[in-house]
């Protein structure tokens, strides 16, 4: 976000008031500044850095400040509020354990855990025939990294590489870091993992005159010719189903060449669904896109609606590799996070999330794409599908990635009742929850288009 800062103060802005918005103070509402000063005072730093709005509440997909301002949310709160926020079904639910009583049982049984991972791996259908629950996305991505270096040993791999895809995001612990490409982001670790390796990303602008499986070629060549034989020296591959900064999905045939190098190697495939999973690209799992069968998918976000839920799924045989006792987690699979998560697929089955994902996808991405013919000169990329997009902005003398115009009309949307992922660079991301309604995903995108024209003329 070099260049810009957002402003903590109160600034007076147009009143609104329409059936899905209402700003009725200045922004940041009063009060605002003095919240983000005590949390700057008791808090790590790390945890900052968002637009400053302070949430009171959040229903379906709208978000209220301590003022009784009211924002259209187009951020999920990251993708999480895929059955929009305090669902009342996945309330039910655990309100319905918590009257019980019971909140944790650790790694005993209970009756909601077993039904729920039933249903989860019913959901997330063939080949995927046993499940792994936690609490977080990175501990699922941990998870996974475990999972496929064992099953490496199993078969008797020389050397347990991984190769994962460059400017990929998969959580900030060890192994999740050292899978991520951010070399800034990792150096608290003080060394570099020789067997987990990077091939650069398919982005439209970087594969040129070459096709998907040249370039992934190309990659792969590179690391063949560092003396890494794929048969013998890598045992997983670990892609995140999109490029997170931007929505940015992979060419189908790339993806494709990666799973016929798994199936000639012996090699494992496994898809980070933090972000895509559970209806959010008007698929069950992101990773259908790309016509390909993984061998294990990494869940979070989405799964349990609000509550720390996440999760590997895999084959029996991938599944079951840890000994009894040597892969747990205090509160994972407690029956609070099991009722939700039970909730959370029952919402989407009855009200055809998946569906009806696809079919708004496509009006969001009409009307972006008015914007994008609106102004040209600054829209470089419109990228995603279902209700997950990213608009990349570009300077219009130079055609270069401009982050600071980005941040400006992010603020400019809060400024006017919509809240959108702020990404710190090029892109703004939208993901509201999938249960927003037409007119409501219409009324955003068209402030949206108010906002960067606002900016344009400022």
């Amino acid at each position: 976000m070099a260049g810009y800062e957002f402003s903590r103060r109160p600034q007076t802005v147009p009143l609104v008031s329409t059936a899905h918005r209402r700003i009725q103070t200045p922004i940041p509402a009063p009060g605002t500044e003095a919240i983000l000063e005590k949390l700057d005072r008791y808090e790590s730093r790390s945890m900052h850095g968002q637009l400053p709005l302070i949430w009171d509440r959040a229903e379906d997909f709208t978000i209220y400040d301590h003022a009784g301002n009211r924002w259209i949310d187009f951020t999920s709160t990251i993708f999480v509020a895929n059955v929009g926020h305090s669902n009342r079904r996945v309330t039910a639910a655990m309100q319905a354990m918590l009257e019980k009583p019971i909140y944790s049982c650790y790694a005993y049984s209970n009756e909601t855990r077993a039904r729920y991972v039933e249903k989860l791996v019913n959901f997330a259908g063939a080949p995927f025939e046993k499940v792994f629950l936690l609490s977080a996305g990175t501990e699922a991505t941990e998870a996974a990294l475990k999972l496929m270096r064992m099953q490496g040993q199993k078969v008797g791999k020389r050397r347990l590489g991984i190769v994962c895809i460059e400017n990929n995001w998969h959580g900030r612990t060890l192994g999740a870091q050292m899978m991520s490409s951010n070399l800034v982001q990792k150096e608290w670790i003080g060394y570099q993992d020789a067997n987990i390796h990077h091939i650069p990303f398919p982005y439209p602008w970087a594969l040129g005159d070459r096709s998907p499986e040249a370039f992934f070629a190309e990659g792969m060549e590179k690391l063949i010719q560092a003396g890494i034989d794929p048969s013998q020296d890598i045992c997983g591959f670990m892609l995140e189903t999109f490029q997170g900064w931007g929505a940015v999905f992979y060419p189908p045939a790339f993806v494709q060449a990666i799973e016929a190098l798994c199936r000639k190697h012996g090699i494992l495939l496994a898809f980070d669904e933090m972000q895509s999973g559970f209806a959010r690209t008007g698929q069950t799992f992101g990773y259908r896109h790309y016509g390909v069968t993984p061998d294990l998918i990494c869940c979070g976000k989405g799964m349990g609606g609000g509550v720390p839920l996440s999760g590997v799924l895999g084959r029996a045989e991938i599944m079951d590799l840890p000994d009894i006792g040597n892969m747990s987690s205090t509160h994972s699979a407690n029956p609070l996070v099991c009722a939700a998560g039970l909730a959370v697929l029952e919402e989407i089955e009855t009200r055809d999330l998946v569906a009806e994902t696809a079919r708004k996808g496509q009006l969001l991405f009409a009307a972006l794409k008015e914007l994008q013919n609106r102004h040209p000169d600054r829209i470089a990329h419109l990228l995603g599908t279902g209700l997950i997009g990213a608009v990349l902005f570009k300077n219009p003398q130079t055609g270069a990635a401009d982050g600071p115009f980005t941040s400006a009309v992010a603020e400019r949307c809060m400024q006017k009742g919509l809240l959108v992922v702020h990404t710190g660079r090029e892109s703004i991301k939208i993901g509201p929850p999938l249960t927003i309604t037409d007119a409501a995903l219409l009324e955003g995108v068209a402030v949206m288009g108010e906002s960067i024209a606002e900016v344009i003329a400022a």
